[in-house]
């Protein structure tokens, strides 16, 4: 990709990862190997600036207006990265600087009251390609090493080594900060400081505490251009550092339109009651799918509303020949009262009713709210021989995907059964405990080695009592934005150790659909997931293909 190439893709590149803080650091690495602007083969070559600038440095040792410092050692090949234009020289910072050391003054002439010289003692901030402004916040009465208005500002101790700022007004700079006094165009100095900011970070000593010494500083290696050129350089780093700036508020306020976008249509799918102006929305939403659903974040949303459409009755249609909710209550109820009779379960306390305040819409028709303990077994136990192997699930195992197949270890009945949670082929799981519960841990147990197994303390477990009741589409419930929400407000324990209730697990209300019309959501949830994740794939492979093109371009513009 040739140069002149390289810019009309400007706009395009920046829709890699990082793509805008890539293309700052493209421009910074173009302009300090001579690429970013043509040489002048009339421009005064550095050589020549060199000499002046010596010269300028002999004066002012002769005028004892600076010290004479010690002798940079000589560059070596090993040092020289690549090679520079004609007229370039490789030079060392303290060969076209003046570098001084912050030395923090008493703690005791400190004050922020305005008395005195004001005081800059780190960390230096630096972001986005754009040099921080000092603040006068404090002051001491006892200065001891003075920058000068207009100096770059380096940090040279802690976290922010590397990070550069502008002097705004004279001032004194404590011991985390260095000024740069630069006998060269001010600004090109500037950038190439921000280009090397990793550099100088990785020069400095200490694990804890990293700094960098003064004679690393100014042994620091810096490619040299002829003054003029230096000009043309900045020129053309600023234009293109505001391209950036352009660029990213762009890509900020096409992903923020996108967001609310996204946002309006799930709420209007959400609080619309009319089967009408439902199908109307989510036509809408089908029609525009690939601006709505550009964004990784927004697909997530997706997810979250279909299983919050889902148990509102909203994703597929009804028939009126499913047996209601109600009759299938009844079976349930009478199901129930047989396994009491024949004594495999025990009866269980009456359950409180539903008040009005817990309904939280209205149920389509043959639908019936219920609670999971009128329809299952709450945590129930198994009977089995020790010597059967079955399935054990620790909490490492339990999927937080809808749709993941539960792993599991193969242990031995007599191991497990005590001081685990037991569950059967077909039972739900609910994760009960921060932050498992949130992250959606819960699962469909399926694949169990002889249909049974234990694990981890930390689950509610419910199993259906017959097979009216469809494991996937409880599961489906158990996964709802709502249901997780008011699960975490209903939390109860101290601090990281905070658990849902069995109540909350086993009493909440409950949407109960047709069988027949469980089976169909379960059906349409897994075919809109397998969507989410083509358009996941896809916007990944979107992505990927800018990464590789932004990397194709700098490898083949560095490489020319």
């Amino acid at each position: 990709m040739k140069l002149d190439t390289f810019f009309d893709n400007f706009s395009l590149l920046a829709d890699a990862s990082n793509g805008v803080q890539k293309l700052r650091e493209m421009v910074l690495q173009l302009a300090v190997q001579g690429k970013l602007v043509p040489q002048d083969l009339k421009d005064e070559p550095a050589s020549i600036l060199l000499e002046r600038i010596k010269a300028e440095k002999e004066r002012l040792i002769k005028e004892k207006k600076t010290k004479k410092p010690k002798p940079l050692p000589p560059i070596n090949p090993d040092e020289m990265p690549y090679k520079l234009p004609v007229g370039w020289e490789w030079v060392r910072l303290g060969q076209i600087s003046e570098v001084l050391m912050g030395n923090s003054p008493p703690g005791n002439t400190y004050n922020d009251s305005g008395d005195g010289v004001p005081l800059i003692n780190g960390p230096v901030e630096f972001s986005n390609g754009d040099f921080g402004r000092t603040i006068k916040s404090k002051f001491t009465t006892k200065p001891t090493k003075l920058c000068k208005e207009g100096d770059l500002l380096i940090c040279v101790r802690g976290s922010t080594t590397g990070r550069t700022n502008i002097a705004d007004f004279d001032a004194c700079i404590g011991r985390g900060v260095a000024a740069i006094q630069t006998h060269i165009f001010q600004e090109y100095s500037n950038w190439f400081m921000v280009h090397v900011r990793e550099l100088v970070f990785s020069l400095g000593t200490g694990s804890t505490f990293p700094s960098i010494s003064y004679d690393k500083l100014v042994g620091l290696v810096c490619p040299l251009p002829p003054y003029v050129e230096q000009k043309r350089i900045v020129a053309k780093i600023d234009e293109l550092m505001a391209l950036c700036d352009e660029l990213e508020v762009r890509k900020q306020q096409v992903s923020k339109n996108c967001i609310q976008l996204n946002d309006a249509s799930i709420h209007k799918l959400l609080t619309v009651r009319e089967p009408t102006k439902f199908k109307i929305h989510w036509q809408r939403i089908c029609e525009n799918f690939d601006l709505l659903y550009s964004k990784p974040e927004n697909v997530n949303k997706i997810r979250q509303a279909i299983l919050q459409l889902a148990v509102q009755g909203k994703l597929v249609p009804q028939d009126p020949k499913d047996e209601p909710a109600s009759i299938l209550l009844e079976k349930i109820m009478a199901e129930k009262e047989r396994l009491i009779k024949e004594k495999k379960i025990k009866k269980a306390k009456p359950l409180p009713p539903l008040e009005a305040y817990e309904i939280q819409y209205q149920l389509l028709n043959g639908w019936e709210w219920t609670q999971l303990s009128a329809i299952g077994l709450i945590n129930p136990r198994n009977e089995i021989d020790d010597e059967t192997e079955v399935s054990f699930v620790p909490m490492k195992l339990v999927p937080t995907i809808l749709g993941d197949r539960v792993e599991s270890e193969i242990r031995q009945w007599g191991d497990i059964k005590k001081g685990f949670t037991h569950f059967s082929e077909g039972d739900v799981a609910l994760a009960k405990i921060t932050p498992c519960f949130q992250n959606k841990k819960s699962t469909v147990m399926r694949g169990l080695k002889n249909g049974s197994g234990a694990g981890t303390t930390e689950l509610h477990i419910f199993r259906p009592i017959n097979d009216l009741i469809i494991s996937e589409y409880v599961l489906l419930y158990l996964k709802t934005p709502n249901f997780i929400r008011e699960g975490v407000f209903k939390m109860t324990g101290s601090a990281g150790q905070k658990r849902v209730p069995k109540t909350y697990f086993s009493e909440t209300p409950f949407p109960l659909p047709p069988t027949n019309e469980q089976k169909r959501i379960v059906a349409k949830v897994d075919e809109l997931m397998d969507l989410c994740d083509e358009l996941e794939a896809s916007i990944l492979k979107s992505q990927t293909d800018c990464d590789r093109l932004m990397e194709a371009a700098v490898a083949e513009i560095l490489a020319a």
